[in-house]
């Protein structure tokens, strides 16, 4: 059992992959895509004339162009579709000055502000995305066009990339940690939100001291809640409220911002009353990517860009 408990990656999310069913591209007048090279993982969006087609979200590698490449290849694995017939594709996040297949690099603020336009509606003013590597808020008007923005420290003890290591550390699958947080008797206080070198150490402390898992779970979100919390009242938070990244699929870290905000972020799933009955996948990670394909598709509507489909 020892042996076999090395072996499971209890911090890696499943990778993902989905095709719209509805849209036959071949019809498209603009086939755009954005492609998300994130700190810890990738995602790949294609659309057609603005509708969501495809989608890939994989973990990124050591290599920014590969890990590019493989979210691309899993985004178009079921469609049909080649990359030589989209008419363009802008590159995002942290690797995207490295995306091989990029006419254009747009910078995350930008991306994550437009897809969370496109995914909740046009009433969105605060973005929050929360990353692997860092957090960012970001205030927004009704056409998902940035009017500010904050970020955090560098350090992983507020982002994905912290919640990754305290997985390991406990050795619990990532995505468990959110509801098993709520099982508790009582609200445990929180742990260090300073670095997450002494977070990982306070939590050794408390597993060596037989405090139960559920406990401990608890204190680190509520924990990764608060840094999150200071971040956003630096910004100024205006509803209507969104989280997109990674950490918004842990449901643990998301209530207790909402308890500490006093502010409920919108339901998870497409708001978008355009887009609300289409059957797309909700994944809070898809938002940069979607934004980057959108600048894809405004570009050339607007003549900035040439399309460089090749059939």
């Amino acid at each position: 059992m020892a042996q076999q408990e090395k072996t499971v990656e209890f911090w890696r999310w499943p990778e993902t992959n989905w095709v719209n069913p509805d849209i036959n591209w071949e019809k498209g007048k603009f086939i755009t895509a954005g492609v998300d090279v994130g700190s810890v993982s990738t995602q790949a969006v294609i659309m057609v004339d603005g509708e969501f087609f495809a989608s890939g979200n994989t973990r990124t590698g050591s290599d920014s162009p590969n890990s590019a490449k493989k979210g691309m290849d899993y985004a178009l694995e079921k469609t049909g579709l080649k990359l030589e017939n989209i008419d363009y594709c802008i590159g995002t996040g942290y690797g995207r000055v490295n995306v091989p297949m990029a006419q254009q690099a747009i910078t995350e603020i930008s991306c994550h502000a437009l897809g969370a336009n496109f995914m909740y509606g046009p009433e969105v003013r605060t973005v929050m995305d929360m990353g692997g590597q860092d957090c960012k808020a970001i205030s927004i008007d009704d056409r998902g066009k940035v009017l500010n923005f904050m970020m955090n420290d560098k350090c992983a003890a507020g982002t994905g990339r912290g919640m990754e290591v305290f997985a390991d550390l406990i050795h619990v699958p990532v995505w468990e940690i959110g509801p098993r947080s709520f099982q508790i008797s009582k609200e445990p206080p929180s742990i260090s939100t300073t670095c997450v070198v002494f977070a990982k150490s306070e939590v050794v402390g408390l597993l060596e001291q037989g405090v139960p898992e559920n406990e401990i779970m608890a204190a680190y979100c509520s924990a990764m809640a608060h840094r999150i919390m200071e971040l956003l009242k630096r910004l100024g938070v205006k509803e209507k409220f969104v989280i997109t990244g990674g950490i918004a699929k842990n449901e643990g870290v998301v209530k207790r911002l909402e308890k500490e905000l006093g502010i409920k972020t919108a339901e998870q799933a497409w708001a978008n009353p355009r887009y609300r009955k289409k059957n797309y996948p909700f994944d809070t990670q898809l938002a940069g990517a979607t934004g980057a394909a959108l600048f894809g598709q405004a570009l050339l509507k607007m003549g900035k860009a040439k399309s460089v489909r090749k059939t």
